[in-house]
């Protein structure tokens, strides 16, 4: 039987301890090889250091000399239940858009906060996108207890701020958990320095929790990648949900057309059917219009919406403030159309959750805005947590300046 695989964030303040509780993880489940060890052993000798499991995930030289994770990696390891793919999102606010991008592919995420410093502005930041994202399974660990003389006081007083901030983003962790990530406390066994706690470690509560259901038992989506006319014409793209299979109807949005799937294509074979999470060719029975952005879908329902009116969460990421007006590129899956914000229904501060009043409604760096945007063209768009390539979009100048989660359209 194929064992389960479950994706996770590891998200919270920089310095509060991710990397290190990344890396107590692959050691304490022997995840890490020998030569891994020894060469990290070395490294922090030469820095005149203790070993430093933070070093696991700061593998690249300016992470090493800055001291900050820099980009959203993943590692692998496994319990005696299941397998696990930890996405380490970065922790520095500059580095906002690589933490939602982490946080976007994860079924569940770990909130950490240093037991000394307590509850920061890029805690609060961060659990605000985890809301904003629609993740509901949530681990928060109190680290560093070793430096407050593991006191069951100052942990609760910790979790005390923590989960009244959280219960104001309608976010409730399934544990509270105590941890000394450096010397691997309450991490993947107890700790006899906090005889206090009963609950589980991270690694057992991590095991409680539960996998999304696959997307291929969703209704079929398939996102339309480009176009190729070789000795026959094939659509290519990937399957973001559900199974397609050779003589399926088929319904091309936004233009609604139908047609049938004639065959399915891979690199030298042609397989009866292709489920999520494939990318394949696809040839069609009937002469028929289709373009990169274009999503196949069964003719009947449920479809994804076909609008160019959209209800949205926005999370800026860009100096340069905006309002509306200010014409943008939407690109969710492979479409994009120009765009632009219609109206700011409301201004927040990510990390205080107060409502922010002002004229002209500008949306600055790291808020986030209640918006309705109005696209040059149709575009195809579904909930979220039905189909995330669907639900979720970036606007874009010459870069990327925003992340969005869709809540709404109008037809």
């Amino acid at each position: 039987m194929e064992r389960e695989t479950l994706k996770f964030v590891i998200v919270g303040h920089v310095d509060h301890g991710k990397s290190t509780l990344i890396g107590r993880l692959l050691y304490d489940t022997g995840s890490l090889p020998d030569e891994k060890i020894e060469e990290i052993r070395k490294f922090c000798e030469a820095l005149g250091k203790d070993i430093e499991f933070g070093y696991v995930m700061d593998h690249l030289e300016e992470e090493r000399d800055q001291g900050i994770t820099i980009d959203t990696a993943q590692i692998f390891f496994n319990s005696a239940k299941r397998d696990y793919v930890i996405i380490d999102a970065p922790g520095h606010v500059e580095f906002v858009k690589n933490m939602i991008t982490g946080a976007s592919l994860a079924e569940a995420a770990i909130l950490i906060v240093d037991a000394e410093e307590g509850v920061r502005e890029q805690t609060k930041r961060h659990a605000y996108i985890l809301g904003m994202l629609g993740l509901s399974q949530v681990i928060a660990v109190i680290n560093k207890m070793d430096l407050v003389g593991h006191r069951k006081e100052r942990f609760d007083e910790v979790k005390r701020d923590l989960l009244k901030f959280l219960d104001g983003i309608h976010i409730s962790p399934g544990q509270v958990i105590p941890i000394s990530a450096k010397n691997g406390e309450n991490v993947a066994k107890g700790s006899d320095s906090m005889g206090w706690y009963t609950g589980p470690t991270v690694l057992q509560a991590l095991d409680l929790l539960r996998p999304k259901p696959g997307a291929a038992d969703h209704p079929m989506r398939f996102v339309v990648q480009d176009v190729y006319n070789f000795s026959k014409r094939i659509v290519v793209g990937r399957v973001e949900s559900g199974v397609v299979s050779a003589g399926d109807p088929l319904l091309i949005l936004p233009s609604r057309e139908k047609t049938t799937v004639k065959s399915i294509e891979e690199f030298l074979r042609t397989p009866a059917s292709a489920e999520a999470g494939k990318a394949v060719g696809i040839t069609t029975a009937e002469k028929v219009f289709v373009d990169r952005g274009n999503v196949l879908v069964p003719p009947g329902p449920p479809h994804p919406s076909v609008t160019n009116t959209i209800r949205a969460n926005i999370f800026w990421m860009d100096r340069r403030p905006s309002g509306p007006g200010e014409v943008f590129r939407f690109r969710c899956a492979t479409q994009e159309a120009a765009c632009r914000i219609e109206t700011i229904h409301a201004i927040r501060d990510s990390s205080s959750l107060e409502t922010i009043s002002r004229d002209g409604g500008e949306i600055r760096n790291r808020e986030v805005a209640d918006v309705t945007l109005k696209t040059e063209k149709d575009v195809v768009i579904e909930d979220f947590n039905l189909t995330e390539a669907l639900g979720r979009f970036v606007l874009a100048r010459q870069d990327t300046c925003a992340g969005g989660i869709i809540t709404g359209f109008s037809a």
